[in-house]
């Protein structure tokens, strides 16, 4: 058995040398093969050296998926950078935490983002440089600027399994985010695992609709397409139709979605008289796929989903089987070499199968920690390396895990991370309000929808609700706007004075 790159970005490059003419990308109906990918990360790279980036910097990714996203996510790695990943909804308030938090020298970006990036640009100290990858980049590089100026001479990328790879911001329930680091290491070891858990080979082409800011796209879909030279067809996003027919007119091997993605093809298919062959592999993940949507989907299409666990500071954890039984409302066991336990909340000890407790996880995929918060790190480990997920769950007696809930309150609604603190902290910049309450409720379409609580301010007149959605869609990602609104007098608050927020959830939900 060959063994194991140092990094995704050696094992594509090895790709690239023994096979330059396999296909690697197709994008808008034109193939990128393995050659024409390298050439450009390489000249990229070389640029980025020459205009000043060195190893360990830190450079933020914020564009939409494309193959420039791809070169220049290689091209960083090629001369030892660290890349940081950034939603494309993301806008003022979260752009300027996560640029300054891990200290970003060099943007890359695109028309549609730049005005965002140029809002907050003043206050970046340690940004230095934009590149913008389409349209006319004014005080900025350009793409076509880095392939002018960058020699297509290749050289060993100066990195190691251990140094850093990349950072990306994962979502918590108090304070703002905080940036996970994965090392080199860390992203083989996860890509290795769920190629071997998954059948996965070179001969496959994976469908990939998902957002390459996020880890199920770029450290699933994309890491391991290129750690076996398979292929992937890319799509800037899921349109529900163009996904529909591209699975019965050129259907892939794969395709991996989120349960919203799911429902959305199966309302598709209803009105549909076609219904596309069995692939190899349909795959969901970032939310819970409910028992119902599984169902459907097998009747419709004629094969099971195959449900797993995963998150930003570990990638993949659980899955379950590709050979034998998909259990509905699971996520299967922990995937090749990695490790999973249920604990108690409170004692961090070891549960029996059946009993709900924490998911805690152990393996060489778990994170290096969070980017300059060492405390938080410290609280997210147990001294004999188990990383508690903030998730709850329990494992039936054949060894499958069940997610029950989260300890923490983090909504995820269309396969999006949400944490409610920041939407209340929103909120309540906005002259009217003065107390909010932040929480999901399910939603059919979503997984989740973000409802919110609020108290209005009796000195000011009581907003309407349609005025503080759109207050909060000018300030935050899109997603992370209310679906909802209402007003109270006041918020029930136990004895310290915390919001009971579970009780809000069973007024509003009912």
């Amino acid at each position: 058995m060959p063994a194991a790159p140092q990094s995704i970005a050696h094992a594509f490059l090895g790709w690239s040398e023994r096979m330059p003419d396999a296909p690697c990308i197709r994008f808008d109906r034109q193939w990128w093969n393995y050659a024409t990918l390298a050439e450009a990360a390489t000249r990229v790279a070389n640029a980025l050296r020459d205009w000043g980036l060195r190893r360990g910097d830190r450079v933020a990714l914020y564009l939409e998926n494309s193959p420039q996203f791809l070169a220049c996510y290689l091209g960083v790695h090629f001369i030892g950078g660290v890349v940081v990943l950034v939603n494309t909804q993301y806008r003022q308030v979260e752009l300027r935490h996560i640029l300054a938090d891990s200290g970003v020298r060099l943007c890359i970006t695109d028309a549609e983002r730049r005005p965002a990036l140029t809002h907050v640009q003043a206050e970046l100290t340690d940004l230095t440089g934009i590149v913008q990858v389409d349209g006319i980049a004014q005080d900025a590089l350009s793409y076509a600027d880095l392939l002018r100026q960058g020699s297509p001479t290749r050289a060993d990328p100066p990195i190691s399994s251990d140094d850093l790879a990349l950072i990306g911001y994962t979502s918590g329930t108090t304070g703002r985010s905080k940036g996970a680091m994965l090392s080199h290491g860390n992203l083989v070891a996860n890509s290795s695992a769920v190629t071997a858990a998954w059948r996965w080979t070179a001969a496959d082409r994976l469908l990939l609709t998902l957002p390459l800011f996020h880890i199920h796209g770029l450290g699933v879909g994309i890491h391991g397409t290129f750690l076996l030279g398979a292929s992937a067809d890319l799509r800037r996003r899921f349109e529900a139709g163009e996904v529909y027919a591209a699975l019965c007119d050129d259907p892939p091997t794969m395709f991996f979605g989120v349960p919203t993605m799911y429902t959305r093809l199966i309302a598709k298919a209803k009105q549909q008289q076609r219904r596309p062959a069995p692939i190899r592999l349909y795959v969901s993940g970032s939310a819970p796929l409910s028992a119902q949507t599984f169902a459907e989907f097998q009747a419709l299409f004629g094969q099971p989903i195959l449900e797993r666990y995963g998150m930003t500071e570990t990638v993949m954890n659980l899955t379950n089987p590709y050979d034998g039984e998909r259990r509905p409302g699971t996520v299967g066991r922990p995937f090749p070499g990695q490790e999973a336990r249920i604990v108690d909340v409170r004692t961090r000890q070891p549960l029996p199968d059946g009993e709900i407790g924490e998911i805690q996880v152990r393996g060489p995929n778990v994170f290096k920690g969070y980017w300059k918060q060492p405390a938080a790190t410290v609280e997210s480990f147990d001294a004999d390396g188990w990383f508690h997920t903030g998730d709850l769950g329990w494992r039936s007696a054949d060894g499958y895990f069940t997610i029950t809930g989260r300890a923490r309150e983090l909504i995820i609604s269309g396969g999006y991370n949400i944490y409610p603190r920041e939407v209340e902290e929103t909120l309540l910049t906005h002259p009217a309000v003065v107390e909010a309450a932040v929480f999901g409720l399910p939603d059919a379409d979503l997984g989740e929808q973000v409802v919110a609580v609020l108290v209005p301010s009796s000195a000011a007149k009581p907003p309407g609700a349609e005025e503080l959605i759109v207050f909060c869609r000018e300030q935050l990602a899109a997603y992370k706007k209310p679906r909802q609104i209402f007003f109270r007098d006041t918020l029930p608050r136990n004895a310290l004075g915390k919001v009971q927020k579970h009780v809000l959830k069973e007024e509003y939900g009912a």
